[in-house]
């Protein structure tokens, strides 16, 4: 099996590695720390299972996902991130992910993950497993921004994390135009009034990232 690690946490990274070589027989693991990085080995390498971060540097895990499932179809991604929020478990499944766990999940759920997606099954934890099924059928109760697009959540990921329109522009190679529609619309669905409501908003939201916890801690 060759897996690849997209992670921006070289800890966490090996820590994925030890559980797959303590599991899987003569495993070949690759790293990557960025999405571009992570686009690179996909499309020369025959990679059988990404695990895949959300909050990257250089861009959202999600677009990753879209971008990677574009070149390899058959491609077995699980989402591995420290976002709790729903809405992140519909747009990775949208978007071809067979799996999401958070990053507070033990050893053994990553490996059980890991196992269920090989053998073509999907892999969800329990919490959310239950809150997509109530929410499937109540479109009613989905939050606002739970109907954000993989690129206005690239957008607002960027805004929380400081960055001026001109320079998420320059990042998403984009044009401030249209950088600035994307902030516009997510004001408009999030019910906001400013950027600064915006920040404050993925703040508290958890679409930000200020640090790693959980798996790594229980390695």
């Amino acid at each position: 099996m060759l897996a690849l690690i997209v992670d921006d946490h070289p800890l966490l990274r090996e820590a994925i590695k030890e559980v797959i070589e303590s599991h899987f027989a003569s495993p070949v693991v690759r790293e990557a720390s960025t999405g571009e990085e992570a686009i690179r080995v996909v499309r020369v390498e025959p990679v059988e299972l990404v695990i895949l971060d959300i909050g990257l540097p250089d861009c959202s895990g999600l677009t990753v996902l879209k971008r990677i499932k574009q070149i390899r179809p058959s491609l077995k991604c699980l989402v591995l991130t420290m976002h709790d929020d729903v809405q992140y478990v519909r747009l990775a499944m949208v978007h071809g992910a067979s799996g999401f766990l958070t990053k507070g999940a033990t050893p053994g759920e990553l490996y059980g993950a890991m196992r269920t997606i090989l053998s073509g099954g999907q892999a969800v934890m329990e919490p959310f497993r239950e809150t997509l099924g109530r929410r499937s059928m109540r479109r009613d109760a989905i939050e606002p921004n739970e109907s954000l697009s993989v690129r206005e959540l690239e957008v607002i990921f960027l805004l929380g994390k400081g960055l001026t329109v001109s320079r998420i522009a320059k990042r998403l190679k984009l044009s401030v135009k249209t950088v600035s529609t994307y902030r516009t619309r997510l004001l408009e669905k999030l019910r906001l009034e400013t950027t600064a409501d915006l920040i404050r908003y993925a703040i508290d939201h958890q679409l930000i990232r200020e640090r790693v916890n959980g798996l790594s801690d229980r390695l």
